[in-house]
This record gives structure tokens, sequence and C-alpha cells, in this order.
């Protein structure tokens, strides 16, 4: 019968810090990666024809090629091709962060063309520029029909953060890897991870919930 030790668990700190990585990942890369993907979005919705293609073929790449592999190629295969070392932090989370930016784009994209054609139409008629149609009448109903799958998004991308681990980056899956190394009680430390990532996911996800009822 396995005897647990939870003792090996009680660095506090150790614990407080990994979590303040991950969060602090998760909320800078979804947020960089939300803004790129709105610009993009806007982008795809104005059908530049040569524009549409690169954009798109962004989209496929990111979204067909795990993530993973991603987080390593910025990490470190583009410093090999460019001869320029990027900063640890900033090419750890620049695969996460241009990989929200393709599934942003996407959902700003879905959200502008669920409105209804009527209302482009009447908008027209009425002689509003492009500008003010899609500031006063489209975006504000988009808008609300994006919320829930940016949020689902992002509670993704907090769990995708863990991938951080294998490039070095010091949150909670690396706290643990390392104390497993040190303590060789992997049930323990791993048990624990998990349910620090529940307590950090479940009020997101009790929040996220709430706006998909509302919207």
């Amino acid at each position: 019968m396995y005897q647990f030790d939870w003792s090996v668990i009680q660095d506090g700190q150790l614990w407080l810090n990994a979590i303040g990585v991950t969060v602090a990942y998760a909320a800078v890369t979804s947020l960089a990666g939300l803004l790129i993907g709105v610009f993009l979005g806007l982008a795809l919705v104005a059908r530049v024809p040569v524009l549409t293609l690169i954009i798109n073929a962004y989209i496929h790449l990111f979204r067909c090629t795990p993530l993973l592999v991603q987080i390593v190629w910025f990490f470190y295969a583009l410093p090999m091709l460019t001869g320029y070392t990027l900063p640890d932090w900033f090419a750890a989370g620049l695969g996460l962060t241009l990989y929200m930016a393709a599934f942003s784009a996407e959902i700003f994209r879905a959200g502008v063309i669920s409105i209804d054609r009527g209302q482009w139409e009447a908008s027209t008629v009425l002689g509003f520029s492009y500008v003010t149609k899609m500031r006063h009448i489209i975006l504000p109903q988009a808008t609300r029909r994006m919320i829930p799958p940016i949020v689902s998004q992002t509670i993704l991308q907090l769990k995708n953060t863990s991938l951080l681990s294998v490039v070095a980056v010091p949150d909670l899956m690396y706290a643990a890897g390392s104390l497993t190394m040190e303590t060789y009680r992997p049930l323990e430390v791993y048990t624990f991870a998990a349910l620090l990532y529940l307590a950090i996911l479940t009020p997101v996800t009790l929040i996220a919930n709430r706006f998909e009822i509302k919207h």
C-alpha cells in the first residue's frame, strides 16, 4: 500500500512563485494575442485578397501544428535562423502569443460575419462609412457573441502555459518536475500541482459560464 508523504510539498514560496509565473504568462500572452488577433480579424473582414491569403496561411499554420512544437521552435530554432538570441522570457511566450492570436483572429472574424447581412445593407443604405458602420452597429453586437469563445480560449491558454516547462520557464509544471527530481515523490507533487491548477481555473470557468448564459 502506497504511503503518502505530503511533507514534500511544504515549500510554499516555490509554489507561490510558480503560480505567479503561470498566471503572468497566461495573462500577458492572452492579452497580446487578443490584440494581434483583433487586427488580423479586421484585416480578414476587410477582404483584401493578398492580405487575406497571408493571414489565412498564418492561422492555418498555428492551428494545425502542435503548440509544443511552436514553443520549442521559437525558443531554439528562431535564434539559429536569425543569429539573434531573444530574451528567454520573450522567446518562451512568443509561441503562446501567436497561437492565441491565430484563434482570436478566427473568433473575431466569425463574430463579425455572424451579424445579419441585412444590418450591413441597411447601414450602407443610410450612408454610414465603413468605420462608422463597424463602430456603432456591427462591433457592439459582434463583441457580445465573441466574449464566450474568447473567455474559453483564455482558460485554455492558462492550461497551455504548462508546456513552457520544456524550455525551463519556472511555472507550475516546471516547479513540480524539479521537486519530483529532488524528492522522488511524483504522486504527491503532481497531485498537488493538479489541485493548484484546479483552484486557479475553477473560478475563471465559473465566470466564463456566467458570460455564456448572459450572452
